[in-house]
């Protein structure tokens, strides 16, 4: 699971990522309020440690518009701001939880593991559609619903194809899928995005669907459904 610290107290927010990833997670850091809101846009986190007191744009701030953008990722604010108003302010504006600094590292993980435990019990869904596909999101197996073929997808192109039908309503920017399947600090090369949407295009040929992966000039990627003959 991802995680993002969005705090301006740069020892501070290295402690914390470096014992988040002793846990396994995967770790941003963001020193401002203004570069935290753009990453936590990108909506590929599970949860955001999210300070209050931020250069250029407040915690607060960061949290009414990433609920604005309909962000559903689990907010944890990290603040020195103890007052009930305060708080009462953090949770009106969808904040999942509020610790106030100075706090124990163990409490913090404590309640980032609570949150991403509500998070994960959401309804199991063991399939995605979209068009005549079907995505096993267990077993990584895309399966056409027409023709009753089925294919397995290695690690990125599961990723890519699940997050393109998971945001089937709208152009998914290329900016956006490197930053979902290989990271913000990726050193990826242009040509492996495009590689790997050419490989799941040919399984999804190769199984007789009519879904089709579209190029948006300058843009990013979009489903389809063609009525052409596959």
């Amino acid at each position: 699971m991802r995680i993002l610290i969005i705090e301006d107290e740069f020892k501070l927010a290295d402690i914390i990522a470096s014992r988040l990833k002793k846990e396994h997670y995967t770790v941003d850091i963001s020193l401002d309020g203004e570069e935290g809101l753009y990453n936590a846009l990108t909506n590929i986190y599970d949860l955001i440690i999210l300070d209050v007191m931020l250069p250029k744009i407040n915690g607060f701030e960061v949290l009414k518009e990433i609920r604005n953008k309909n962000i559903n990722s689990k907010i944890i604010m990290l603040t020195a701001k103890t007052m009930l108003e305060d708080k009462l302010t953090g949770f009106d504006a969808g904040a999942d939880d509020y610790i106030t600094k100075p706090f124990h590292i163990e409490e913090l993980i404590a309640r980032i593991n609570v949150q991403l435990r509500k998070k994960s019990n959401k309804p199991n869904t063991e399939y995605i559609e979209y068009g005549d596909i079907k995505l096993n999101v267990k077993t990584s197996t895309l399966t056409c619903i027409t023709t009753n073929e089925s294919i397995d997808l290695v690690c990125k192109e599961f990723l890519l194809l699940e997050y393109l039908i998971n945001n089937s309503s709208q152009i998914v920017p290329k900016d956006i899928l490197y930053d979902k399947v290989w990271g913000l600090d990726t050193s990826a090369l242009s040509n492996n995005l495009e590689a790997y949407i050419s490989f799941i295009r040919r399984k999804i040929k190769a199984i007789g669907s009519s879904v089709k992966i579209k190029p948006i000039r300058g843009l990013g990627y979009k489903l389809e459904v063609s009525n052409e003959e596959t």
